[in-house]
């Protein structure tokens, strides 16, 4: 029997297709309760631009202190990013789990180069996907870029949150949006959900 999947309207904000469950969805990650695990499970380690790479060499000396014997090795034998199966560049992982950028603190597996920059030791935060999870970004060949809302077990705690709060994806996310899409973007997506909310009620 042919089973058709649940089809997802689109917004289109600028050249940015993304999925409505981006603005109709609820999420607030909850260390707490996830333990930072999206950092840990998963095939390949976190996408990056060539640029993002050139970033991570630059911050490396300052957080390689706080990086696992094991991640040092890694990033020694294969530097900081690898291509993987699929041919996208991605940050480097040790035996095939953690980011080779990660560190742990009670019980948490956390950011290295998001620590250096909170503390204001480098001005350089992370890479965008990994701000921007869990909305996933794909260039499109139309040109546009997609963007749709990635749904994964490990996040469950981040959508109850999210839910007792009422607040939606992109609002959780409004400092990596804009960061990746600037503020008339971001401004011009806020728009877009409250035209799409009025027009639901």
């Amino acid at each position: 029997m042919h089973t058709s999947r649940r089809e997802i309207p689109i917004l289109q904000v600028g050249k940015v297709l993304l999925s409505t469950e981006i603005v109709t969805e609820y999420f607030c990650c909850d260390l707490s309760a996830c333990h930072g695990q999206c950092c840990v499970d998963g095939e390949s380690g976190a996408p990056l631009t060539l640029d993002e790479a050139a970033q991570l060499e630059r911050v490396l000396p300052i957080v390689e202190g706080d990086l696992s014997a094991e991640a040092r090795k890694v990033i020694a034998d294969q530097g900081v990013a690898y291509v993987d199966i699929e041919g996208d560049l991605v940050t480097s992982i040790v035996n095939g789990q953690d980011c080779v950028f990660t560190y742990y603190e009670a019980g948490c597996c956390l950011c290295a180069a998001e620590r250096a920059y909170r503390e204001q030791h480098t001005d350089w935060c992370k890479p965008i996907s990994c701000a921007l999870y869990p909305i996933r970004e794909k260039r499109l060949s139309n040109g546009c870029i997609g963007l749709n809302y990635h749904r994964w077990s490990v996040c469950d705690p981040a959508r109850r949150k999210g839910q007792e709060l009422r607040l939606p994806i992109y609002r959780f996310l409004k400092a990596p949006l804009i960061r990746r899409f600037g503020e008339a973007w971001y401004k011009e997506l806020e728009e877009t959900a409250e035209a799409l909310r009025a027009a639901s009620t």
